[in-house]
């Protein structure tokens, strides 16, 4: 048994190899989503451009709480970046960096990478934090303000100016045509979680559309809101890591994606989204944790091939991990046939 296993893993790894290997030849426009536990850090890359959407949860735990003890990803996040984003002289220029909202998990690692001497940016996407809007709950346990004010002195002593007031008029990186949404908050009366006023990032090139929704979710309606805008996607990074409150069915069911990426452990996203996710679009699913982040490659008009395997340190995997691996890629591969199958069913059942 043990022998088979591992006959049908090399297969499927000499398979999946040639095919990525074919793809990142021909094309430098990637995705990169980082391994940072329950944490966003995501790297852009086109056509020797790069910008960075979010960095990952930090280490400092300026309140002194407990609970805010967490394992921080910063110098995983900053490794990556010179191993990947540097120039010949081992300078990292970032066009822009972006945080999607002010929360240790998303922007927590920026003041730490951008205080590096070899880390600049251009500019920054960053909403001003207002704790006026917050829940007295986040006020009083978590450190929302002190990580926005970490990064924004980060990117003081850089010079890096910062864009505070934005709207959804499309910029680009160079392949990459990117929108952002949510960038305006409707007024609410009532107090809200900071995920509430979290950034959306729509990528774009050649027909081929991926969203990457931060912590953004709907109990101020902000999925139902947003979803006609964003309309259909070929890859989603689920929003607040597949946790409650996010991806719900009518977001799902306009966005349709056929991939998605979770940052996050497989065991700690929500069973609500994973059935909505695959009673609605059956896509093929990606745990940065279980898969050591993940790259993909953006080719035109819905092509994707997604990588794993980005983070050295991780260590080698145990057999039993490789073993649970090896049953995951299966099952995305049998959901890609089914998919397949099922748009030329449809492909077909249109034909007069």
């Amino acid at each position: 048994m043990k022998k088979v296993l591992a006959i049908l893993m090399a297969i499927v790894s000499v398979l999946t190899l040639a095919v990525w290997n074919t793809a990142a030849a021909n094309n430098t426009d990637r995705i990169h989503f980082m391994s940072t536990g329950n944490s966003d850090a995501i790297l852009l890359e086109s056509d020797g451009h790069f910008a960075l959407v979010d960095a990952g949860e930090d280490t400092d735990n300026p309140r002194g709480f407990a609970d805010l003890e967490l394992e921080g990803f910063e110098q995983r996040v900053l490794a990556y970046l010179k191993a990947n984003a540097a120039d010949e002289s081992g300078k990292v220029y970032l066009d822009f960096v972006l945080g999607t909202h002010a929360h240790s998990d998303h922007i927590g690692g920026f003041d730490t990478i951008l205080a590096d001497p070899d880390v600049t940016a251009g500019r920054a996407y960053l909403k001003r934090y207002d704790s006026s809007k917050i829940s007295q709950y986040e006020i009083d346990n978590w450190d929302n303000q002190e990580v926005y004010d970490q990064m924004i002195a980060a990117l003081a002593a850089k010079n890096i100016p910062v864009i505070s007031e934005m709207d959804d008029t499309p910029f680009f990186l160079g392949n990459f045509r990117v929108t952002l949404f949510n960038t305006d908050d409707p007024p609410q009366e009532e107090k809200v979680g900071e995920n509430d006023q979290s950034l959306g990032v729509l990528v774009e090139k050649n027909g081929t559309r991926i969203f990457l929704a931060g912590d953004m979710d709907d109990y101020t309606g902000d999925e139902t809101r947003l979803a006609p805008q964003i309309g259909k996607v070929d890859l989603l990074k689920v929003g607040h890591h597949g946790t409650e409150g996010s991806s719900t069915e009518g977001f799902l069911r306009t966005l349709s994606p056929r991939i998605c990426v979770f940052t996050a452990y497989r065991k700690a996203y929500n069973q609500t989204t994973r059935r909505n996710l695959m009673r609605i679009c059956h896509p093929e699913m990606y745990f940065t944790t279980e898969e050591n982040g993940v790259l993909a490659t953006i080719g035109d008009n819905g092509e994707i091939t997604c990588q794993g395997q980005l983070h050295p340190d991780a260590g080698t995997p145990t057999a039993a991990q490789r073993i649970e691996h090896f049953f995951i890629v299966c099952g995305r591969a049998l959901i890609r046939i089914f998919n397949l199958i099922q748009w030329r069913w449809t492909a077909l059942s249109r034909r007069p």
